[in-house]
C-alpha cells in the first residue's frame, strides 16, 4: 500500500504543474528507501521515474536522473535502522545535494563544453534550481516523516517496517 502511495504521489507531482524542481519526489524516494521493504525500495523509484518520464517526455540526462533516484533510495535503505527525525533531515539534505551533483554532471556532459569552465558554468546555472530542490526536499521529508511516525504510533497495525 505504501509503495503504491509513493508511486501515485510521485508521478502526479511530476506531471502536474509545479514550480521548477519543487516536488516531493526526492523526499518520497528517500522515504521509500527508509520505510519500504528492500525489494520495493529498488523498483519503486525506477517505476516512478519511468512512468512519469513517459508522460512528461524523455531528456538527455535521464540516466543521471534515474540513477540519482535509485542511489537516494538505496541510501535510505542503508540507513533504515535509524529513522530519527535528525537522521531523516540529514539524509534529505544529502539526497538533495546528491541529486544536484549527479544530474548537473549529466547536464554538463550533454549540453556544455567539456572543459572545467563548462563544468563550473553548468553548476552555477543550476544553483537557483538547487535552492527549490533543497527546500522542497527538506519540507516534504519533514511532512512524510511526521505523518508516518505519528500515524504508526496511532495505528500500529498500519506500520510497514
Amino acid at each position: 500500500m505504501l509503495a503504491w502511495m509513493i508511486l501515485v504521489v510521485g508521478i502526479l507531482s511530476r506531471v502536474m504543474f509545479h514550480e521548477p524542481n519543487f516536488t516531493p519526489v526526492i523526499a518520497l524516494v528517500l522515504f521509500g528507501g527508509m520505510y519500504l521493504r528492500k525489494e520495493q525500495a529498488v523498483w519503486v523509484p525506477v517505476v516512478l521515474m519511468i512512468v512519469s518520464d513517459v508522460l512528461i517526455g524523455f531528456h538527455s540526462v535521464i540516466a543521471f536522473t534515474w540513477g540519482s533516484m535509485l542511489a537516494i533510495s538505496l541510501l535510505g535503505a542503508l540507513k533504515r535502522e535509524d529513522r530519527s527525525f535528525g537522521r531523516s533531515l540529514g539524509l534529505s539534505f544529502v539526497s538533495a545535494v546528491l541529486f544536484f551533483v549527479v544530474t548537473n554532471f549529466g547536464a554538463w556532459l550533454a549540453m556544455y563544453p567539456k572543459t572545467l569552465t563548462g563544468l563550473m558554468e553548468c553548476y552555477i546555472a543550476a544553483i537557483p534550481f538547487f535552492r527549490t530542490t533543497l527546500f522542497s526536499t527538506l519540507m516534504y521529508s519533514c511532512i512524510l516523516w511526521a505523518a508516518y511516525e505519528l500515524g504508526a504510533k496511532r495505528f500500529p497495525r498500519l506500520a510497514t517496517v
